[in-house]
This record gives structure tokens, C-alpha cells and sequence, in this order.
């Protein structure tokens, strides 16, 4: 005879499976991602040494970089504001950045519609974690 399985061990393992899932479908993949920045390729860059004065900052390591911090870029005066009360751009904010620019930094400049697939939003971000640019 078989033992059996205590039921909170159960749990915590379907917990543990499900957890697993979520996050690897969180993770995002980033050769669809950079098929993705393909929208905002016009405004930003993600080349360590583009020289072309563009509309919008680098994207060069954004995750983890605090807000309003590249020298010489004219930054809106909302996202200066947001940038002195602390955001940095993590996963989770430019998630929600990314879903609804003016929830996160009201009165922004960023000009594309939000971008509402949570799919598109992660494989993006992880092209931009990738460096793979």
C-alpha cells in the first residue's frame, strides 16, 4: 500500500506547480519582445551609443534604474516629479507603466496608446531585460 500524502503537503505542492507556471508565463520571451519594441523604436532606443536626439529616453538597462536619470534628456515635468518621490523603473512598474502611462506618471509625455496584453507587456519587458540589443 501506497502512503499517502499528508493534505498540506498536497497543497503547498499544487502551490508550488502553480507558482511555477505563473511566473515562466510572466517571464516573457525576448525575441517577441523586441518584435514588440518595434512600436517604439520611433521614440526610444535601446543602443548604449545612439547619438540621434529622440523623443523619448533611452531604454538602455531601464529595469532598475531610477526615473529621470539620463543627463540631457528634457523629461516632463510629471515624470520629474514622480522621479523625485522615487520611481524606479522595476518589472512591476513598467508593467503598469506600459498598461496605462498617464495611472503611473499623470500628465506624461509618452505618446502610444496603453498597451493592454499583459503577453506583449512581459515579452517587451523582457527584451529589455535581456540586453540581448
Amino acid at each position: 500500500m501506497a502512503p499517502r500524502i499528508r493534505p498540506a503537503l498536497a497543497a503547498c505542492i499544487s502551490i508550488c506547480v502553480f507558482a511555477s507556471a505563473t511566473a515562466s508565463a510572466q517571464g516573457g520571451d525576448p525575441a517577441r519582445g523586441e518584435r514588440v519594441f518595434q512600436r517604439c523604436f520611433a521614440c526610444h532606443s535601446v543602443d548604449p551609443k545612439e547619438t540621434a536626439k529622440l523623443r523619448g529616453p533611452s531604454l538602455y538597462r531601464i529595469l532598475g534604474r531610477p526615473a529621470g536619470r539620463i543627463q540631457g534628456f528634457d523629461y516632463s515635468p510629471a515624470l520629474l516629479d514622480r522621479a523625485r518621490a522615487g520611481l524606479v523603473w522595476d518589472q512591476a512598474t513598467l508593467d503598469a507603466y506600459l498598461a496605462d502611462p498617464e495611472a503611473i506618471v499623470s500628465g506624461t509625455h509618452m505618446s502610444i496608446p496603453p498597451m493592454r496584453d499583459a503577453r506583449e507587456r512581459a515579452d517587451l519587458i523582457a527584451f529589455l531585460a535581456s540586453g540581448a540589443h
